[in-house]
């Protein structure tokens, strides 16, 4: 073989393997902040679900999922209390499957989902209609618009605004 040959064969190895590692970057990005959650836990699913949504962990980050587990005796201004094996399976769950993704990036203001940078940027259009509509009543009501939000699927070409 001559060295031409070598050459070009070095080459397309070369860039096949830079392009298999850029296509790899963008896919793990893609899915640190994916639209929908995949992980899930029966006692998140239970406790927090009777009350509300069961949010999504991806949609905080660990250091936010861990002081809301702190303050569960005066969570948002109720007695969200659990057992401390409850709190300790849920706290793991939250933590092991927080957000990292642009949705969750840095440490929020505040601990409410729905003031958070991406949540605020994301809603912005929303009408303030929408946000008063009996239907909705509030911006913490994921599934008055978004009918998968339940599974986790936030999926803006399925929303719909109850008029």
């Amino acid at each position: 073989m001559n060295n031409a040959r070598k050459r070009m064969l070095f080459d397309t190895l070369v860039w096949s393997a830079s392009l298999l590692f850029a296509f790899g970057l963008v896919t793990s990005e893609a899915m640190a902040d994916s639209k929908r959650i995949s992980a899930t836990n029966e006692k998140w699913k239970a406790e927090c679900g009777s009350c509300h949504i069961a949010y999504p962990p991806n949609l905080l980050p660990a250091p936010a999922w861990r002081q809301i587990m702190a303050g569960l005796g005066k969570h948002f201004g109720t007695d969200a209390s659990l057992d401390a094996a409850a709190t300790a399976e849920v706290a793991a769950f939250l933590e092991r499957n927080a957000g990292s993704g642009k949705r969750a990036a840095g440490a929020p203001a505040s601990l409410r989902i729905t003031e958070t940078p991406w949540f605020v940027r994301k809603h912005g259009e929303v009408p303030r209609a929408a946000w008063k509509n009996p239907q909705v009543k509030t911006a913490a009501n994921c599934s008055a618009c978004h009918g998968g939000a339940e599974g986790g699927d936030f999926d803006e070409d399925a929303v719909r605004i109850p008029r």
